[in-house]
């Protein structure tokens, strides 16, 4: 079996770099890192009317862990606190907080309604005094909230009953996650009605005082499953102009009723085939061949992104779904790739799979180069746009060297930190101090974070974060991988 060597194995920056030549990856690198305010992590950028202070952000981190009724828990309080805490001057929505509760990915999602309102802006006050605390200021720093309904991989009630919410059957998504071929399948009066919940979530939001909405197109949840639906009829599959409806209508919407209001997009630039573990464990791609394509039964279609080969990138589509957001004005974009559900390892490429995953099938720093090559790509394409990029928890201690390069090059706007946040989210405020890094903060990719909800528990670091590894949780997922561990 193929064994990765991992990254706090590469001890200085000719070891990382003769370890990327062997894989014949090319990724970013500064050898010295630079602090103080003409350091290039340091520089202000201006959008949405803000100055905003740095090029850190902190991306969506869900914690399963609001109450049953979608509002925030201690533990979600918690999160944001520490969101506040970072550094970073882009809070890219705390976590995804559903429209409408059918689209709950989890029956302990956060929900906005008129009854929570005032819980989303208390959470985000949480933050916001945090960081004054810290940092002295505010008004460089810019917080928005992701809006998401959580399409076939909604479970709202729950943990273990999905309630999938489809636009199309997917021959391969159906069949992986058992979902009956009578299943209804959204009307385009249901889209219409969807539109509306999406624009009234968007009021309250402005309303609760975040500065923008990440209308969510990302990770397989419903916004991301438009962009594939290629094999829908009606209004909103098929064609380009069609599968790109649903965004063109919110944000027409948003625009009427709340026109103060930015809108930003967090999309899954590139997807493949679904992934399964094969014998040894290690990922390998579900086989693939669809009569109902007769032209060319090989050809993967539902891959937003994709080559048709179900393993190839092509995109040429979302360069044009980029040039779509430019002409609707939106100025903000989060760039991501593939799932957590079907192919995780080309979303968070990580060493240790989650316990409903499989053993990474390339090294991780593969998928790592794959999203940094990605983004790079869109922003040179759309450099007016203010480009995030992903991906970047898995580069550990060298993760300062990279951001400061892709940053430096202009390959990237924002450097945006998602499960590194959970074990160590002073990172930002460490770097640019020029403060060495709390090693034993790094995440390591352990995936517990995923493995904990996969089991219906809490989502956190429990490996690195001492509040986690001191709940009652900890010794359950302690069990959990045990078991698994011994199949």
């Amino acid at each position: 079996m193929t064994v990765y060597r991992r990254v706090a194995q590469l001890k200085t920056a000719e070891d990382f770099r003769a370890h990327l030549a062997s894989l014949n990856i090319t990724i970013p690198f500064d050898d010295v890192l630079y602090h103080g305010p003409e350091a290039p992590l340091a520089q202000p950028w201006e959008v949405e009317g803000v100055r905003i202070g740095n090029r850190f952000a902190i991306l969506p981190m869900e914690g399963w862990d609001g109450t049953r009724d979608g509002r925030p828990s201690e533990l979600t309080r918690r999160r944001w606190q520490r969101f506040g805490a970072s550094g970073a001057k882009l809070i890219w929505g705390g976590e995804a907080v559903a429209v409408r509760h059918d689209g709950r990915a989890n029956p302990h999602q956060l929900l906005l309604h008129d009854d929570t309102l005032a819980d989303l802006a208390n959470l985000r006050e949480t933050l916001l005094a945090e960081h004054h605390q810290r940092y002295g200021r505010t008004d460089d720093l810019l917080v928005g909230l992701q809006l998401t309904h959580s399409g076939r991989f909604a479970c709202p009630n729950d943990w273990d009953r999905r309630e999938p919410v489809l636009l199309y059957h997917h021959p391969l998504l159906d069949r992986k996650f058992g979902v009956p071929a009578d299943w209804p399948v959204l009307s385009d009066d249901d889209v219409a009605r969807l539109v509306d919940d999406f624009v009234q979530a968007a009021k309250r939001s402005y309303k609760a005082g975040f500065a923008f909405v990440d209308i969510k197109h990302c990770h397989g949840y419903l916004g991301h499953e438009f962009l594939s639906a290629v094999d829908r009829p009606g209004r909103y599959g098929g064609s380009f102009d069609n599968r790109t409806r649903f965004l063109r209508e919110v944000v027409a919407g948003i625009r009427a009723e709340a026109p103060r209001l930015a809108i930003a997009v967090r999309v899954s630039a590139a997807d493949w085939l679904p992934y399964r573990a094969g014998p040894d464990g290690r990922g390998e791609p579900e086989p693939w061949n669809d009569q109902r394509h007769t032209a060319s039964p090989l050809s993967y279609p539902y891959a937003f992104g994709g080559d048709g080969t179900g393993l190839g990138i092509d995109l040429t589509e979302p360069r044009a779904f980029l040039d779509l957001l430019d002409k609707l004005g939106i100025r903000l974009v989060c760039i991501s790739a593939g799932s957590p559900y079907y192919n995780p390892h080309l979303q968070r490429p990580a060493l240790f799979p989650p316990s409903d995953g499989y053993l990474p099938p390339e090294d991780p720093l593969v998928g790592v180069a794959r999203q940094l090559a990605i983004a790079a790509d869109l922003k040179h394409h759309r450099p007016s746009l203010t480009i995030v990029g992903s991906g970047y928890s898995y580069l550990q201690e060298w993760l300062p060297h990279v951001a400061q390069a892709v940053v430096r090059n202009g390959d990237v706007d924002f450097v945006g930190l998602g499960r590194l946040a959970l074990s160590y989210p002073e990172l930002p405020a460490d770097v640019l101090a020029g403060r060495p890094l709390d090693r034993k903060r790094l995440c390591r990719t352990f995936s517990d974070c995923t493995t904990a909800p996969r089991n219906g528990l809490v989502s956190g670091c429990y490996p690195l974060d001492p509040f986690y590894r001191g709940l009652p949780q900890a010794q359950i997922l302690a069990q959990v991988k045990n078991r698994n561990a011994a199949k």
